[in-house]
């Protein structure tokens, strides 16, 4: 990420949103795994907790694969196209990985996280975590007994928990990498802090984004779907003042990712 700007992404398909949420909690679970605190090895559960309710929502095996296959049917069709832009060799390899990772997933039998059921610790963590301030050393002098122990010990039990749910979010982070990399980036400027933007409904259009210099004093809010989408740059609240759209004219560097 660029270190002078923020980046704004608006997902224009449920299936990318669930992946983008995904891969933020994630990311904040491999962070927590990297602290050597009892608050960081909490913090790491809690976060792992939102990462299972979303695997019990979704059926992310099959959404993986079936992005997988979309994207191998786009891959194929350039190398059929025999076109001198594209570099075939690049591409057949791009293509033997996604059927690397196809197989892997296709290899993984029964639901996942089913194995965390046999875990007598984890079950017990989870049934008091929905219950606030529920896992004390007094309600679970167990869990307080584990996180007591070696960083080493505590990190194995991490990676055999979620090991399964680690494999299909490498995949996905492979699908978000082609998706971002797909991208067509113009210099745009909101007129009155007000830009809108017309989608090609026949191309694969699935993520908007939008950079933002950190120098100007606005965020920005996306909204729309597969036919237009419309961006606002807002000053922040301040005080009791509620947000409000500027109108200044604002200059931004625009994404659009199709793949």
């Amino acid at each position: 990420m660029n270190d002078t700007a923020i980046i704004y992404e608006f997902p224009l398909n449920e299936r990318i949103r669930v992946f983008i949420r995904l891969e933020q909690l994630f990311l904040q679970f491999q962070h927590h795994l990297q602290g050597k605190t009892v608050a960081d090895k909490r913090a790491a559960l809690m976060v792992f907790f939102d990462i299972i309710a979303i695997f019990k929502r979704n059926d992310l095996k099959s959404e993986v694969l079936k992005e997988i296959e979309r994207h191998s049917s786009v891959l194929n069709k350039l190398i059929a196209s025999a076109s001198d832009n594209v570099d075939t060799q690049k591409v057949q390899a791009i293509l033997e990985s996604l059927g690397e990772t196809s197989q892997r997933l296709y290899a993984m039998n029964g639901k996942i996280g089913s194995h965390l059921n046999d875990d007598d610790l984890f079950e017990s963590i989870t049934q008091r975590s929905v219950i606030p301030g529920g896992t004390c050393s007094f309600d679970l002098p167990e869990f307080h007994y584990w996180l007591s122990q070696d960083d080493e010990v505590c990190l194995n039990d991490f990676i055999q928990w979620s090991q399964p749910f680690n494999r299909v979010f490498s995949a996905i982070e492979r699908i978000l990498d082609f998706i971002r990399g797909s991208s067509l980036v113009t210099q745009e400027i909101a007129l009155e802090g007000f830009f809108q933007l017309a989608l090609d409904t026949s191309l694969p259009n699935q993520l908007i984004v939008v950079s933002l210099a950190k120098s100007q004093p606005y965020f920005v809010e996306i909204s729309g779907g597969k036919h237009r989408c419309s961006i606002r740059f807002m000053n922040p609240a301040q005080g009791k003042q509620r947000p409000s759209q500027t109108v200044q004219n604002v200059p931004f560097s625009l994404s659009r990712c199709v793949f």
